[in-house]
């Protein structure tokens, strides 16, 4: 009888291995899981106050259940553990039950609570050992010379195909390897809401904006695929730490999507950081406004990212010529009405927030006016011009 009442705390555990997810929802009311556990206990208790000296069979599965599972020691073989960019102790105990270096989640969290320096876990990869009790794993992730840190950092800006040039460089994995597995940004991670337009525009899924620059930790057993994923990922979690989407749709009255395209642009197009939501403001009024005369962007580092699609080298403004600068078969090109197709390369935090909440202004014209990288901005074409001659006698065009 007492193999019907559903006491094992490990066998249940164990098989909802690969279930857990960070925001699971969980019934709520007595009728669930742990009111049928309780309800079971009880009777367990009934039945061996009923049953006399022969219930000390049961009775270890009794204790098990009012005790937490652990393993003693430091451990058996070693073991790599990746803790995700975002996770909470909780999701770390996950991790590591699912390892095996502890016995069960709740042996690392109580643990870890009872450890101020919990806190001090950071993301990143691990050198552990599978078998460990909850307050050895917890020490061992403390040790700074239990962490494998093998860091890359993404400058902001990059394109994808520099991204994967750097990343090819720094890990061995081939270039091609990267360009394969970004060909499905969804199953990167990417939603497919956010290739979703507001302009009436096809949208064009491309992987370009969503290699959140930062630096990584890359697990030595990584593939292309698998720090893409961790790259997507982080730009999930930054924006949605900033409401980036819920913010533009509701204010910028855009969809996230292209406003991630003018975040790429102010990018690209600022000198500085003060000027980045100046840009964003300037992308917006000559695609949205209808105050510019061909409602377009523009801007030549939209010629520069074709150029780098078809595998030339960009030239600087004077160097384009006409045919550059208005190329029909440019999908990119500076001259057609509305926003481009992506990205133009992949923004950081502060273009983001630029492109999400910028300043107010009517300004259609900006250009750099000095070797720092400022730059004036005006509404007015004649002001435009006054301004690159500024430009030209500080030495910048």
């Amino acid at each position: 009888m007492m193999d019907d009442l559903d006491l094992g705390f490990d066998e249940r555990e164990r098989g909802d291995k690969g279930k857990h997810r960070r925001g699971r929802k969980r019934s709520g009311g007595s009728g669930g899981g742990r009111g049928k556990t309780v309800l079971a206990l009880l009777l367990a208790l009934v039945l061996l106050g009923g049953i006399g000296g022969g219930a000390y069979v049961g009775f270890d599965r009794i204790q098990n259940f009012l005790t937490t599972p652990d393993y003693d020691g430091a451990g058996t073989e070693e073991v790599t553990v990746q803790i995700p960019e975002g996770a909470f102790l909780a999701d770390m105990a996950v991790v590591l039950y699912e390892a095996d270096v502890v016995k069960s989640s709740k042996a690392f969290i109580n643990a870890a609570n009872d450890n101020s320096r919990s806190r001090n876990i950071q993301p990143g990869t691990y050198k552990l050992r599978k078998q460990m009790s909850g307050e050895s794993a917890l020490e061992a992730m403390l040790d700074p010379a239990n962490r494998i840190v093998n860091g890359i950092t993404i400058p902001e800006g990059r394109t994808a195909k520099s991204i994967y040039k750097l990343l090819s460089k720094e890990t061995d994995i081939p270039v091609k390897e990267f360009e394969a597995a970004a060909k499905d940004p969804e199953e990167l991670g990417v939603p497919d809401y956010w290739f979703k337009r507001s302009d009436g525009k096809k949208s064009k899924k491309s992987i370009e904006g969503f290699l959140f620059p930062d630096t990584y930790e890359i697990p030595p057993d990584a593939t292309a695929e698998s720090i893409l994923k961790q790259m997507v990922n982080h730009f999930l979690t930054v924006t949605g730490q900033m409401e980036f989407a819920d913010t533009v749709e509701k204010e910028r009255k855009i969809s996230p999507y292209e406003a991630l395209i003018v975040a790429s642009l102010a990018q690209a197009e600022a000198g500085t950081k003060k000027d980045l939501g100046k840009v964003a403001r300037v992308a917006y009024n000559r695609v949205y406004s209808g105050t510019f005369d061909c409602s377009c962007l523009e801007m030549d580092v939209t010629v520069n990212y074709y150029f780098e699609s078809i595998g030339q080298e960009g030239k600087t403004s004077a160097q384009m010529s006409p045919s550059d600068l208005d190329n029909p078969k440019n999908p990119y090109n500076r001259k057609l009405p509305g926003m481009i197709p992506t990205p133009i390369n992949n923004p950081g935090k502060d273009a983001l927030e630029g492109a999400m909440d910028p300043p107010n202004g009517d300004w259609l014209f900006f250009v750099a006016i000095d070797k720092e990288g400022n730059s004036a901005f005006t509404p007015d074409y004649s002001q435009h011009e006054r301004n690159i001659e500024k430009a030209k006698e500080a030495g910048v065009l």
